[in-house]
């Protein structure tokens, strides 16, 4: 039987004060960062991939037996089964998405791969949720635009393509992370969760790594001081900083200030990598972006996790 979304108050969006905005503003730059700072490393993604997410873990671990230790008491393994999911999630996601960084522009990776509240929504509509018809409406739109966009890198290489798919393919694993993300946290603390959750992703890319044969260290000194980069502006300032706002502002407002990321790491791109999108996948990329804000708005999901970006 199909139940209906029906919104909630949590989910109302709640006016921003000033802190809010400057905070939101810097997070909006540091994840815009990511892409492009990522376009600019010479080691294989793996490496980068790893090392962000083994950082991020080693950097909130001490939050976690500090601050937050309380939270650990009467855990069991199966409460920690969900945040595994999303760490293995998490780390399809990077292996998907960060290769299409170098295949295709870094402002039509990042508009695929931020269509990640599409394919929760039609996770959602296939466990019996009646979608209303806004969010209909944004999953054509986005669709429409990444056909834009592919039809346009069809002109280009056929390498752009594939990154194209790539980047959708690591929004559809992103999509799994958000949905195992939001079980985690019903009994875990940010920290517990992103500790796990981190370790994990960090894990099985070894694993991957070691499988494939891509080494994780022996990077430059320009590699290593890039990763750092990345670490800081999208896992630390970027997540970290959305997520404090979350309670002041409503997840409805930070969802929708993340789609922010599509212009900044255009913009970012422009400056470091001196690489503008062809003028024809514009178009596309804002279709992606407006679709998938009317599938926020209209969906309403019922937490919001941070962005895998």
């Amino acid at each position: 039987m199909s139940q209906s979304v029906a919104p909630t108050s949590s989910w109302a969006m709640q006016r921003p004060g000033s802190r809010d905005v400057a905070l939101m503003g810097v997070a909006v730059l540091g994840v815009s960062m990511s892409g492009p700072l990522t376009a600019l490393v010479v080691a294989p993604v793996l490496a980068v991939a790893f090392w962000r997410n083994a950082a991020g873990a080693a950097v909130l671990l001490p939050v976690l037996l500090t601050r937050e230790r309380a939270s650990l008491h009467g855990l069991t393994l199966r409460d920690l089964r969900s945040s595994v999911v999303a760490g293995l999630f998490l780390a399809a996601h990077f292996a998907a998405w960060l290769p299409s960084l170098t295949m295709t522009t870094v402002a039509a990776s990042t508009a695929l791969v931020t269509t990640t509240p599409i394919w929760t929504a039609l996770a959602a509509r296939f466990a019996g949720v009646r979608l209303p018809a806004t969010v209909w409406w944004g999953l054509a739109l986005s669709v429409g635009g990444a056909a834009l966009i592919a039809g346009v890198d069809v002109t280009v290489s056929v390498e752009a393509l594939i990154g194209d798919g790539l980047a959708v393919l690591g929004a559809i694993f992103a999509g799994g992370y958000v949905l195992a993300g939001a079980r985690a946290r019903e009994r875990l603390s940010t920290s517990a969760y992103a500790v796990v959750a981190y370790s994990v992703c960090a894990a099985a890319i070894a694993v991957g790594a070691l499988v494939a044969g891509v080494p994780l260290g022996g990077l430059s000194t320009r590699d290593w001081l890039l990763i750092g980069g990345i670490t800081v502006c999208a896992q630390l300032l970027g997540h970290t900083l959305l997520n404090l706002v979350l309670s002041t502002v409503g997840p409805t407002m930070v969802s929708l200030v993340i789609l922010l990321e599509v212009p900044g790491a255009t913009l970012v791109a422009l400056v470091l990598l001196q690489q503008a999108p062809p003028l024809l996948a514009l178009p596309g990329m804002v279709a992606v972006v407006a679709g998938v804000a009317l599938v926020v708005r209209g969906s309403r999901p019922t937490t919001l996790v941070e962005p895998a970006t």
